[in-house]
């Protein structure tokens, strides 16, 4: 009752200086509507996505569900053959491995890139070190793949350089070369040298925006310099560490290159499933079905470094408030 006779002993004045204020704005949004060009922009860009990438993804999806035909191609009929193929205890095995190598694959690159992306961010010469960092994105992928193969090699740079030594040790016995290529740890050095710079690129970004003042109020707590960079700086960028593993993550999980050619029996990857399945076997439905796996574990990840970058997002806005309220406490009890 109290809340209705506020509403009616309202003067006509301030009903009017609210409506003026409503109207205002709705005229303000229109006018910006219409002076904003972005969405006509965004057409072009809208419509290149659309058909590039979507409708390719709509087909591979209808595709995993139909038919193989003998010759290639598909039979449109609705089947779930090729989703009960994935479960094949070959594949399974195939899977294992693939997961292995890209989780040993990862890890080494990110413990490669943060010391890197640390040094570039408190370096004087960023220039430089970003543009050594780009330099490889300007060569090709397969004359990088082929100059390890050239390092790796039984001929090669590394088996050399073990046999300049053997023979300085032992002149009577023959050098027999050792067997760097086709193995997995030549998968997994490949993949590393390959997806080190999208590591070190989103973790240099983050540690340049870090506050380096909070490891100096660390260490003024009591805190040891390992343990400052521990429980401060590693959760202070936290969200370019992990855009550096989904960035290494999911390429290495869905490649073929580099185990196709660095790789031997022991290093199938599903990517070569996929390629064999398409150009081998011509069973396409299989492997639609093994790139939709592929496509929902990359959204799955994409989406968990949204939803982490929305948490780290909400956890700034709350300290920021935080910092805008105390302020003031704190200024008024100096003064008093």
């Amino acid at each position: 009752m109290k809340e209705n006779s506020t509403q009616e002993e309202q003067p006509p004045a301030k009903k009017k200086l609210s409506w003026d204020l409503k109207i205002a704005k709705a005229s303000n949004d229109l006018k910006h509507k219409k002076n904003n060009p972005g969405p006509f922009y965004s057409w072009p860009m809208g419509l290149w996505f659309t058909v590039f990438f979507i409708v390719p993804l709509f087909i591979i999806v209808l595709y995993s569900f139909m038919k193989r035909d003998v010759y290639g191609g598909v039979i449109h009929e609705f089947t779930l053959k090729a989703y009960r193929q994935m479960l094949d205890k070959a594949y399974g095995l195939i899977f294992l491995r693939t997961l292995w190598i890209t989780v040993i694959s990862t890890a080494i690159t990110i413990l490669i890139a943060l010391p890197c992306g640390y040094a570039m961010a408190r370096s004087k010469h960023q220039t430089l070190l970003l543009i050594l960092v780009v330099i490889p994105f300007l060569t090709n992928s397969l004359i990088r793949i082929f100059a390890w193969i050239t390092i790796l090699g039984d001929n090669g740079i590394l088996n050399k350089i073990c046999a300049f030594f053997f023979h300085m040790f032992n002149k009577t016995k023959e050098f027999t070369p050792h067997k760097f290529m086709y193995t997995q740890g030549a998968v997994i050095l490949v993949s590393i040298y390959m997806y080190l710079p999208y590591a070190i690129l989103p973790i240099f970004t983050a540690v340049d925006r870090f506050d380096f003042s909070l490891l100096e109020a660390a260490r003024d707590l009591g805190a040891t310099k390992p343990q400052s960079m521990i429980k401060v700086l590693i959760p202070g960028i936290r969200s370019g560490i992990i855009s550096a593993l989904i960035f290494t993550f999911i390429p290495i999980f869905g490649t073929y290159t580099v185990p196709q050619l660095v790789g031997g029996k022991d290093s199938y990857m599903l990517g070569n499933i996929i390629v064999d399945q398409v150009q081998k076997v011509r069973n396409w439905p299989l492997a639609s079905a093994f790139s939709m796996f592929i496509t929902v574990v990359s959204m799955v990840a994409i989406l968990w470094m949204l939803s982490s970058n929305k948490k780290d997002a909400k956890l700034k806005e709350v300290s920021n408030k935080e910092d805008l309220t105390q302020g003031p406490i704190i200024a008024s009890g100096g003064a008093k």
